[in-house]
């Protein structure tokens, strides 16, 4: 079975894009067979990792039908990944690509082809709560809302819950919020501290696992990589994803029922 994974916000800037490919880079590197779907128009997804506007086919050829999904899925050197690009799109375009993605057969063709032996599907939404993250959301299984410590995206985190709300009652029951996940924290500034203090008092379902502002993530945009694949001594902020690898997998564990699997151990003796 595939879990369908959406990562949504209310407003851009608040590292969703990262936080898809490091997550997506981390599920593969546990051996969870997956694939990163770019549903962005902006093609974030490809921008994160260097590419060129034109340089890879995907999901927009698939859309208007000149490529099959096998001919445009990517397959990376880690080989639990594969990613599905954006596709060779004119920023002019992006309206007629939006439009397009906002048929639920397609996007229902899309989930099907790429869950055949795939244990997850993440898919990078747009930032905003358009046409394209309201199908996004109508196919998903889970919808993670990363929330940046900050006021103004604080304020906002009432609109894309309202919005899962409205889809869960009206477009696709079997919706859940996976969680909402903090990032760009910087505890030792007061305003984001603040912010941080609201949330964990106030909102229901914040993850432990919080995503830190960090240098990395700068430097690996610039080298167009994951945080983890960087040179050198490996910064902890890769190993929050593999803590938020755990943490997701927990989540799952009890919204589906499911116990005993991810957490069984043999009995030991210390001495």
């Amino acid at each position: 079975m595939s879990y369908v994974i959406s990562l949504a916000t209310s407003k851009g800037g608040t590292g969703k894009t990262t936080t898809a490919l490091n997550l997506a880079v981390a599920m593969a590197e546990k051996g969870r067979r997956t694939v990163l779907v770019d549903f962005d128009p902006q093609g974030s997804v490809g921008l994160s990792l260097a590419k060129g506007e034109t340089e890879w086919p995907g999901l927009a050829e698939f859309l208007l039908g000149s490529a099959t999904i096998d001919q445009i899925l990517i397959q990376t050197k880690v080989p639990t990944l594969a990613i599905l690009p954006r596709g060779r799109l004119d920023p002019v375009d992006a309206r007629e690509f939006e439009i397009l993605l906002n048929s639920p057969a397609k996007v229902s063709e899309v989930i099907q082809e790429l869950s055949r032996d795939r244990d997850y599907l993440i898919i990078d939404c747009p930032s905003g709560l358009g046409l394209v993250t309201r199908a996004a959301l109508a196919m998903s299984s889970f919808v993670l809302v990363p929330l940046q410590a900050e006021p103004l995206a604080l304020r906002s985190i009432g609109q894309v819950l309202r919005v899962i709300q409205h889809v869960q009652q009206q477009e696709n029951p079997a919706l859940r919020l996976l969680g909402i996940l903090p990032t760009m924290v910087e505890l030792r500034r007061d305003t984001s501290l603040n912010v941080m203090g609201t949330v964990w008092s106030e909102l229901d379902g914040v993850l432990e696992t919080v995503i830190p502002r960090a240098e990395a993530f700068a430097r690996a945009s610039e080298l167009g990589l994951p945080v983890s694949f960087m040179g050198g001594r490996t910064p902890p902020e890769a190993r929050r994803f593999e803590l938020l690898v755990d943490e997701i997998e927990r989540v799952i564990a009890d919204l589906s029922g499911i116990t005993g699997e991810t957490d069984e151990k043999v009995q030991r003796q210390l001495v």
